[in-house]
């Protein structure tokens, strides 16, 4: 069996629990044993992501269902007037500057 300290504990807290224990003839320690026990005995609520939660939050609203617009094609990019560079001649650039340090 494990031990348990807890330090700092109220004094009103302690008179208390003192007082529950004498009322069902039990010491200090097994009303407190029979107290976390009882606390950890129940079973948590369900673990549910944000998305549930939200959707369970509003479920009462009733349910709302939005018309899909259409989509447009997809626009030419603009042109400013030049043509674009091609990459080959920053490629070139490198590797000529690496032969010159050899």
């Amino acid at each position: 069996m494990a031990t348990l300290t807890i330090r700092d504990l109220d004094e009103t807290l302690k008179r208390s629990l003192r007082v529950r224990a004498a009322s069902r003839n039990r010491s200090m320690e097994e009303e407190a044993r029979q107290i976390l026990r009882a606390a950890l005995l129940d079973s948590p609520p369900p673990a549910t992501d944000l998305a549930a939660r939200i959707r369970a939050r509003f479920a009462g609203l009733g349910d709302v269902e939005l018309p899909i617009a259409e989509r447009e094609p997809v626009r030419p990019p603009p042109s400013f007037g030049e043509e674009p560079r091609p990459a080959r001649r920053a490629a070139a650039k490198r590797s000529s500057r690496g032969a010159r340090r050899s």
